[in-house]
């Protein structure tokens, strides 16, 4: 988002260009699928009196203002092009969204269906189940960030330029990346099932860690070049970290509520203080021995940047959500501990 410039040419010009010289069908298909869960999620959140034409029509036209908006914009980035190609096909997947979303997306939002009731059944309520969900499909989105330690998080050193206080040593950075590889899977996991309701949540739990691994796996896929779906995997501390973080978790899913409550926020300060304290690793540089670096495309470097400062700042986000949790379910049951009390002194 730096490097705005004024092009000097007229700024809805591009809606009548004609068909682009370069094609790139895989850009047209993400364009296409980018705005499909948008229809999908808000036609059945729209007024139920209003008709499905209605709706559709109403999530299509905003749909488009809104790809309209953003293409126009990109006028004024000297990194992006606008495209009268990007706006048709982000409407047609907003309509691809919407008529699914008309069709069969009541049933799945509805309460006592689809997601609403898998929601009700195994997350707890209200804004603090909300949050929480929001909080763990950032953490798996940035997981996207493939030249990045396995599950890193809370690295400000970049964002405030800070050389690395401890000097680099292939010995040390082995330990350095399995402490805080280990720590931020026991904290992720133990984060996830603080926010559990049911019991046998346990499952979920290492779902979540096997979704946030296939993402990695995909990114290194996909926006390493050459590709190198197993790069996360290449360095020793990180399988070391994922033994002895899976074996750590299997233990912690047995203890209290409470303490898997603090477990985790002790979890997250101490991967938030590794990571800023670990020496520069020489194998996440691009093009290292021959590597793998970022794919150029312009587009997935502004997705990159974002993912890496979501990274840099989930951790303490989800530390504020448990300190925010503890201090509730603390305020209810010291609620429920006095009125026990009362009713105690009253019986006597």
């Amino acid at each position: 988002m730096s490097g705005w410039r004024e092009k000097g040419l007229p700024v809805f010009d591009y809606l009548f260009a004609p068909w682009p010289k370069y094609f790139d069908l895989g850009d047209f298909i993400v364009n296409i699928f980018g705005y499909v869960p948008l229809g999908l999620t808000v036609v059945p959140a729209l007024p139920r009196r209003w008709s499905r034409k209605k709706k559709v029509f109403v999530m299509v036209l905003s749909a488009t203002f809104l790809s309209f908006s953003i293409e126009t914009v990109q006028n004024f980035l000297p990194t992006r092009v606008a495209s009268n190609v990007d706006l048709a096909a982000n409407s047609l997947g907003a309509l691809l969204g919407a008529f699914i979303g008309a069709r069969w997306g009541e049933n799945f939002f509805a309460p006592g269906h689809g997601l609403a009731r898998w929601r009700v059944r195994y997350i707890a309520d209200g804004l603090a189940g909300d949050a929480a969900l929001v909080l763990v499909i950032i953490w798996v989105l940035v997981q996207l960030t493939p030249d990045q330690l396995l599950f890193a998080g809370g690295g400000l050193r970049r964002l405030l330029d800070i050389a690395p206080p401890v000097k680099f040593d292939p010995d040390r950075l082995i330990i350095f990346e399995t402490a805080q590889t280990a720590s931020m899977l026991l904290a992720i996991g133990l984060f996830a099932r603080c926010v559990l309701r049911a019991q046998k949540g346990s499952a979920m739990v290492f779902a979540l860690i096997l979704l946030g691994i296939t993402a990695r796996f995909v990114a290194s896929a996909y926006f390493l070049e050459p590709s190198s779906p197993l790069a996360w995997a290449s360095s020793p501390g990180t399988q070391y970290g994922l033994i002895a973080g899976g074996g750590l978790l299997l233990a912690a899913l047995r203890l209290p509520r409470v303490a898997q409550h603090a477990l985790a926020g002790a979890c997250l300060l101490m991967a938030s203080l590794l990571i800023n304290m670990m020496p520069e690793s020489p194998y996440f540089l691009p093009g290292v021995n021959g590597g793998s670096f970022i794919t150029r495309r312009a587009n997935y470097q502004n997705f990159y940047g974002l993912c890496r400062l979501l990274a840099a700042l989930w951790p303490f986000a989800a530390l504020a959500y448990l300190s925010a949790l503890g201090l509730w379910r603390g305020e209810h049951l010291q609620e429920g501990y006095t009125s026990v009390v009362e009713t105690a002194d009253e019986t006597l």
